[in-house]
């Protein structure tokens, strides 16, 4: 059984061959990912890919300065504004 510090799934299982002939298991953090929309799924851009370099930024430099920057990419965030609009002046239009 390993370590309680290792039993996490944040952790992802490395198989090592030893040079006496031994697989051992070493544990190592699972690499980033790009940050996405969360509509759409594609990159966002304005968001640093290097992760060593996020700590070391402001928070103003780690994502767009607009609503909802960081987290919808700017063509979802037109549509979703857009059709919220069109929404709530549905009921005055017709």
């Amino acid at each position: 059984m390993p370590r309680k510090r290792y039993r996490t799934h944040s952790l992802r299982r490395v198989y090592v061959r030893t040079p006496g002939g031994e697989i051992v298991i070493h544990y190592e953090k699972r690499p980033w990912g790009t940050p996405r929309c969360a509509l759409c799924k594609r990159p966002l851009f304005g968001v640093p890919r290097d992760s060593r370099k996020l700590k070391d930024l402001p928070k103003t430099k780690k994502r767009p300065e607009r609503p909802y920057g960081g987290y919808l990419c700017a063509e979802c965030l037109r549509r979703e504004l857009t059709l919220a609009i069109l929404d709530k002046y549905a009921g005055e239009l017709g």
